[in-house]
């Protein structure tokens, strides 16, 4: 992703990097603390956390659940490598990861050491719905943060930052959304990948035809198939997808990134509790640089369940939103 590929949201960027820094200057970044409570792994030494001090605020709806029930529940999703998926029945990628760290978190703010994690697999139609219910606490997947989601639930502090693109045959003279002019293009239902196709290819004057898919995999699957021309998504996911396919040659990304996406962990809006200690635990995560490992883990060492190495180093723009972590987030 460069800045001339568009220049109105690389600028959005910079404006959250130059916000979060007047942040930093006024010392109201908060730091996580606490050693492991249940949901062992291995101790980092930690510095004192505002977040955990405050135990005499009232703990809302999710934490209330949480303390009651003795579980964390972790929403992920089926096929978002290797951001969210599953194998052999198993939640795995880098935002599971990322939400087992927040489970520990919140085990030591409520001091419950046999704090369990539960999963439940949710999709891109129903995921908000399910953190509205209370049938999960934490929705861990390829999730954008934008301005009406907040208006349904809280984001903590964006841990990746994609693109939207479109993956196609190599076979087919396709090199940007231009050359789909009158062909059949799928996005996934409840994403704002679909939205923003619609927007480019109108910006573009291009005629598209959108066919809604259900989610990632029957997407791409269609891409494969024949059945549709493309399929847009996240640049990282079509990536996932494309290496995970028998004969990854056989696909290329294409067109300039239609949006920047930055993604976060999402939980229920009206709980402060919650969200000071999801907030501090991603600002720990990220100072004690253990983040940067758990990004290396997915994203430049091979992964299950075929072993297969993405080699994407983290992008500049992560670089600089990391610089001055902050929910922050212009649209």
């Amino acid at each position: 992703m460069t800045c001339e590929a568009n220049p109105a949201r690389f600028g959005m960027v910079r404006a959250l990097a130059a916000a979060c820094a007047a942040c930093a200057t006024a010392g109201v970044i908060a730091q996580n603390t606490g050693t492991a409570a249940g949901l062992s792994t291995s101790a980092k030494a930690e510095v004192p956390s505002p977040a955990l001090a405050r135990t005499a605020e009232p703990l809302g709806q999710t934490l209330q659940r949480i303390q009651a029930t003795g579980r964390v529940v972790i929403g992920h999703r089926e096929s978002s490598l290797p951001m969210s998926y599953v194998v052999n029945g198993v939640p795995l990628g880098y935002s599971v990861d990322v939400c087992l760290q927040i489970a520990q978190a919140i085990g030591r703010h409520l001091q419950r050491r046999d704090l369990r994690v539960d999963y439940r697999q949710v999709t891109s139609g129903n995921r908000f719905e399910a953190i509205e219910r209370g049938v999960v606490d934490l929705e861990c997947g390829s999730t954008t943060n934008t301005a009406a989601r907040r208006q349904r639930v809280a984001f903590t502090i964006a841990h990746f930052i994609a693109s939207s693109r479109i993956v196609v045959q190599s076979q087919r003279p396709f090199e940007r959304i231009e050359d789909l002019d009158g062909k059949t293009v799928a996005s996934t239902v409840g994403t704002t990948n679909i939205d923003s196709l619609a927007r480019e290819a109108a910006n573009k004057s291009v005629r598209l035809r959108i066919e809604p898919a259900r989610d990632h995999a029957e997407g791409f699957g269609w891409v494969v198939d024949g059945r549709v021309d493309g399929f847009a998504m996240d640049d990282v996911l079509l990536y996932g997808l494309r290496a995970s396919h028998a004969r990854p040659q056989d696909l290329k990304v294409i067109g300039k990134p239609m949006t920047i996406e930055p993604y976060a962990v999402a939980f229920e809006r009206n709980d402060p509790a919650l969200k000071a200690v999801v907030d501090a635990e991603l600002r720990r995560l990220i100072q004690t640089r253990e983040l940067h490992r758990l990004y290396d883990k997915w994203f430049t060492r091979p992964i299950p369940p075929h072993g297969i190495n993405l080699g994407m180093r983290m992008s500049h723009l992560l670089v600089d939103s990391l610089r001055y972590p902050s929910d922050f987030v212009p649209q």
